[in-house]
């Protein structure tokens, strides 16, 4: 089983959001990781068949998903970043609904809401309505209404934004139990999604793959570009003027800095083992100004 994007751009308004991406993608879990306006939901919308590419093409398994039409939906679950809730319905009837929507009979609808309200623990939730759960719990809704069809191609965008420390972890179990024999992506700007998660980890910025890498690969990349440096508190704002700044500490009458840099910004700075909030820092640190 093969996901394949070939050259695909895609452009609004003469603005080019995507630039030729190219990847092929087995069984796994990838993590697309870019700030705001990356082209991050551009593309997974393309991979969606919610867009259409304005130049290249997607396969799946030699096949262009375009040509494949139902065929392709059929083994596609898809949970956009504002899923298409009712929030007066109930959780089990909502899922029922959206199953009767995938071509299900009545008693397959049934059977499959419950199998997935148990497989995500919603199953105690199944009769209260959608507006009464927790981000996290309707985000497990989100999940289990892509999950009904089986899908082969699972694809998550930013998942875990608005969830809080304790729901996101959660949330990595559960894509962790989801990922075997599926190709699931999906997108984020949390580098702690990243954590024990992803078998690899593709980071776009300007609408462009900068890397597609397992976690430890892309950190190799950022050994001897990680610093921190011990400076007065006067000189904090040149620095944050000139570099990308990570973490920033008050150790006595001075400030510890984690700073970015691609070579020694400092006699004294002492490089540092990068970690995976480090990826992003390096990368978009610049763009969240």
């Amino acid at each position: 089983m093969e996901l394949s994007i070939h050259s695909v751009s895609k452009s609004y308004n003469n603005q080019l959001v995507l630039d030729d991406i190219s990847m092929n993608l087995a069984p796994g879990v990838y993590s697309f990781l870019g700030a705001n306006g990356s082209g991050k939901t551009t593309l997974m919308r393309i991979i969606a068949t919610v867009l259409k590419p304005t130049s290249g093409s997607v396969y799946f398994n030699g096949k262009d998903i375009l040509c494949l039409g139902e065929e392709y939906r059929d083994i596609l679950g898809y949970v956009p970043q504002q899923v298409g809730y009712y929030p007066h319905m109930k959780v089990q009837s909502f899922l029922e609904y959206v199953g009767a929507l995938k071509g299900f009979n009545k008693k397959q609808s049934k059977e499959k809401a419950e199998y997935w309200l148990k497989q995500l623990n919603l199953f105690e939730q199944r009769n209260k309505k959608i507006k009464k759960l927790s981000g996290g719990m309707r985000q497990r809704v989100g999940i289990a209404q892509a999950m009904l069809n089986d899908p082969k191609i699972l694809i998550l965008d930013e998942p875990t934004a608005g969830l809080d420390p304790k729901e996101r972890i959660r949330f990595r179990s559960i894509i962790a139990n989801l990922s075997i024999n599926r190709i699931v992506l999906y997108t984020t700007h949390i580098a702690s999604d990243l954590e024990g998660l992803t078998d690899y980890v593709c980071i776009l910025k300007h609408g462009k793959v900068e890397q597609l890498n397992r976690p430890e690969d892309v950190l190799k990349t950022l050994s001897g570009k990680v610093w921190d440096v011990i400076v007065q508190p006067s000189e904090l704002g040149q620095i944050e003027s000139e570099y990308r700044v990570g973490a920033i500490e008050k150790t006595g009458g001075k400030v510890r800095v984690r700073l970015y840099h691609d070579v020694k910004p400092f006699p004294n700075a002492e490089s540092k083992t990068p970690t995976l909030e480090d990826i992003y820092l390096y990368y978009f640190g610049e763009m969240e100004k």
